[in-house]
């Protein structure tokens, strides 16, 4: 074999660097996003306010639904890419250095069987569904309770809540165990 020839544990070690990254990426835009929809919230809170104008607030549903859905995917994304790891790329590499039972990017597995990782998920769910689900309904109860409501904006603001309600129920399959959504990890 000459020397520049690939071998196949080469390549799922390329393989495995290139998800990596990919995964990393991904966790950098989805963390973010919270951040992003922290200050978009705010922004257009301040602006109803200081405009003193209710319907202002019937932008935070569609902004939070389209960053919202944009971090369940890339959060579905990077338990995905684990769950390759973990399921695909480390047996194949055990099984081409003939270590039966031996254990190939063991972090991909360890840092799963914590004890407090449950908590952690809820945790998470809670904080998720307050970003981006809470905060706008919220949002939209204020502007029905105004003086300033108007039968348009109230048929619009009534999909905006069903939009929202159908996030929060992807958000809350997502990160139940075992549920469909979370297949991946």
């Amino acid at each position: 074999m000459a020397e520049r020839d690939v071998t196949v544990g080469q390549l799922l070690l390329t393989e495995y660097q290139t998800v990596k990254d990919e995964q990393k990426t991904r966790i950098g835009f989805r963390d973010n996003l919270l951040y992003v929809t922290l200050t978009v919230v705010a922004a257009v809170i301040a602006a109803a306010a200081q405009a003193r104008q209710t319907a202002m607030l019937l932008a935070l549903p569609p902004v939070c639904v389209v960053l919202g859905w944009t971090y369940l995917v890339n959060d579905q994304k990077i338990s995905a890419i684990g769950a390759y790891v973990r399921g695909e790329l480390g047996p194949r590499l055990a099984e081409l250095v003939q270590a039966e039972g031996a254990e190939v990017f063991r972090w991909e597995v360890a840092h799963r069987g914590d004890a407090r990782r449950f908590s952690r998920k809820v945790a998470q769910c809670v904080v998720d569904l307050l970003a981006f689900c809470v905060v706008p309904l919220s949002g939209l109860v204020v502007y029905w309770v105004g003086d300033d409501v108007s039968a348009g904006l109230v048929v619009l603001s009534a999909l905006e809540a069903v939009a929202v309600a159908g996030l929060g129920a992807y958000i809350v399959q997502y990160a139940v165990p075992f549920g469909a959504g979370s297949a991946a990890g």
